[in-house]
């Protein structure tokens, strides 16, 4: 039971700070949160940053369920690491780009204790 909740965390984590990065990638919140926009360099890191988290939220819901179920269970966190998001970007667009930073290395972290 344990670690089903420690994978649901880890890949729900994961899932939110993913899509943090992607959502940061974007002109109009980057300008929000930083004040200005990113240059191509910055855009592209962010984006492969994303989409790197976004596929390391697959693998806690994969070992931890078995992988027609872990597919299925990682779309419904992709689904509900935005949700935040969508609440927290446009009026805390700042604690937005820092809960993504404190949260994307304990997701990781928990990536370990996950059998």
């Amino acid at each position: 039971m344990t670690h089903t909740l420690i994978a649901s965390a880890a890949a729900l984590g994961l899932a939110y700070a993913g899509m943090a990065l992607l959502c940061l990638a974007m002109d109009r919140h980057h300008q929000q949160v930083w004040g200005r926009e990113p240059s191509r360099r910055q855009r592209a890191a962010m984006q492969a940053g994303g989409a790197l988290l976004l596929a390391l939220a697959l693998l806690p819901c994969v070992a931890a369920w078995s992988a027609t179920v872990g597919v299925v269970l990682w779309l419904g966190f992709l689904s509900a690491g935005v949700l935040p998001l969508v609440f927290l970007l446009p009026y805390a667009p700042r604690a937005t780009a820092w809960s993504a930073l404190l949260v994307a290395p304990a997701a990781l972290g928990g990536l370990m204790w996950i059998p």
